[in-house]
């Protein structure tokens, strides 16, 4: 068997001699290098701006990103998310919270599961408000600051996902630090990190074109009446 594959690999032009064979290798690590390289600017431009909960600075907001649900509530990874801008908001690091998810389909409403974690947990309704179209992260971070008029925010979601977060954000003109909500380094995460190879290259693109969001819509008035509220003596 072994011997068949080494015969169909001659019979690969420029395989057969030693310059060929030359060739082909700095074509594949061009090609590997070019797939990992929006990877590394996240990872190197970003990096400066990721903090946990007890360092994070002070901002008005706190965007949530979905991540899915189990049986209708917050998947686990999901829920810790929440629990972290949660010990925000209690630590007065943040004044609201803005929660931006999938709600695409009638029976599938991760922004309504969110917001009701939440507000379950003591936060008043007024001061979560919610996205029900952030279907990316690109979508999320746009209609942020284009539908609810964020421009100062602490992003929270796992280690894996806020370089890419924070970059996406930044580009879509909010200024932002994040929160990277700490996990075992199991199955669910490598999976999560292998993600992030091709959701960087989508990122760097959404970054340089800035397109619309798959649903824009008007503004709304949620984070000011949530910032409005807290202001309140």
């Amino acid at each position: 068997m072994l011997r068949k594959a080494v015969a169909r690999l001659r019979r690969i032009p420029g395989l057969d001699d030693r310059t060929g064979r030359r060739r082909w290798f700095q074509a594949a690590v061009l090609v590997s290098a070019l797939g990992l390289a929006p990877s590394t600017w996240l990872w190197t431009g970003e990096g400066g701006r990721v903090t946990t909960v007890a360092d994070a600075p002070a901002a008005p907001v706190a965007v949530v990103f979905g991540a899915g649900l189990f049986g209708g509530e917050p998947s686990p990874y999901l829920a810790h998310r929440l629990d972290a801008a949660l010990n925000l908001y209690q630590q007065h690091k943040v004044r609201a919270i803005l929660v931006t998810g999938d709600n695409s389909t009638t029976d599938y409403d991760e922004t309504d599961a969110m917001r009701r974690y939440l507000t379950d947990r003591g936060v008043p309704d007024v001061r979560v408000v919610g996205d029900y179209a952030g279907f990316d992260t690109w979508d999320s971070c746009s209609r942020a600051r284009r539908v609810f008029g964020v421009d100062h925010a602490l992003l929270v979601s796992q280690g894996f996902h806020v370089r890419r977060a924070l970059a996406l954000c930044e580009a879509a003109g909010i200024d932002t630090y994040a929160v990277a909500v700490d996990e075992p380094h199991d199955t669910t995460w490598y999976y999560g990190g292998l993600r992030e190879i091709p959701g960087a290259g989508k990122a760097a693109l959404d970054a340089w074109l800035r397109p619309d969001p798959q649903f824009l819509g008007a503004t709304e008035s949620g984070v000011t009446r949530a910032l409005a509220d807290a202001a309140k003596p």
